[in-house]
Order: structure tokens, then C-alpha cells, then sequence
């Protein structure tokens, strides 16, 4: 059995003006805050002596190695995403960067906001275009039900508001 897995398919490269500013605001703090300290650490963990049993030293390089990772990354992904910052011409339809007031089977509203892949989190409301419920609200109007497929059986959302705000 290999280890290799192939590589995984790119989100959408659309963004919040939000989104882009807490991902750049990353990339500073990463870059000018921690790296810095971390360094600091595995040198003076290297004027120690013997690096082989030195614990500061091994997992300060390992952290070097994941901020460098983190660095390249958002990099790469900040060069390529388009920052989405204009209303839509129809607002009357659910496209990137509406707010959606959604109310499931048993009653319960919930709020979303249609957001790029790199900045969804459902705690905050931030639903990904990406993800089956937001590929299934992407183009409906207020008033619609939408059905979605899940593993756990098919579920109903019914679409009570929209905005853009």
C-alpha cells in the first residue's frame, strides 16, 4: 500500500474583502511576529551543545518548517484569489457574499453568509460556495426550498430572506 495521495482539488478562488484581510493578516503575524521568536529559540537552543537531544531545538525547527509551509501557502493562494467587493446586478437571487436566513425541517433558523473556501467557519456563519448546501442555495430566491442530499438521508431548507449588506 503507497502513501500516495492525489493532490486535492482547488477551491474557488473567490474571496471577502474580510476574508483577504484576515488572510494577509496572517501571513504578517507569521512572518514578522512568530517566525522571528521561533528563530530566536532554535538558536539558542543551538549554542546548547548536542542538537540530537535537545527538545527546543528539535520541535523550534519543526515549527520553522510549518510556518514556512503556512508562509508559501497563503503566498501562492493570495496571489490568485479575485476579492469579490460589488453587489451583483439581480440581488434578488443568492450569489457569493449574501447573507441567507435559512429555516430547516424542524423549525430552527439558521443565518449564512456565502463566503470563499478560505475563510468558511459555520460557527460564525460563514458558509462555503464550495460546500453541497452552498453549491444548492447559489441562484435561489427568497421563498424557495432547496433539497440537499446528506448521508444522514435528504434534507429541506426553506430560504426566508437574503441580503447584501
Amino acid at each position: 500500500m503507497s502513501r500516495y495521495r492525489p493532490p486535492r482539488a482547488k477551491g474557488s478562488p473567490y474571496i471577502t474583502p474580510e476574508g483577504a484581510q484576515r488572510l494577509r493578516e496572517e501571513l504578517n503575524s507569521l512572518w514578522k511576529i512568530e517566525r522571528p521568536q521561533v528563530t530566536a529559540t532554535v538558536h539558542a537552543a543551538a549554542l546548547n551543545g548536542d542538537r540530537s537531544e535537545n527538545g527546543d531545538y528539535i520541535y523550534g525547527k519543526k515549527r520553522l518548517r510549518e510556518i514556512d509551509s503556512r508562509v508559501r501557502f497563503l503566498q501562492k493562494r493570495l496571489d490568485e484569489l479575485h476579492v469579490v467587493d460589488t453587489k451583483p446586478a439581480d440581488t434578488g437571487r443568492i450569489f457569493f457574499g449574501c447573507w441567507i436566513g435559512l429555516e430547516d425541517t424542524l423549525g430552527v433558523t439558521h443565518n449564512y453568509r456565502i463566503v470563499g473556501p478560505d475563510e468558511f467557519d459555520l460557527n460564525q456563519g460563514l458558509l462555503s460556495c464550495d460546500s453541497p448546501l452552498g453549491k444548492a442555495l447559489l441562484g435561489k430566491t427568497s421563498g424557495e426550498t432547496v433539497h440537499l442530499k446528506t448521508p444522514e438521508g435528504e434534507t429541506e431548507w426553506q430560504i426566508n430572506s437574503l441580503t447584501y449588506d
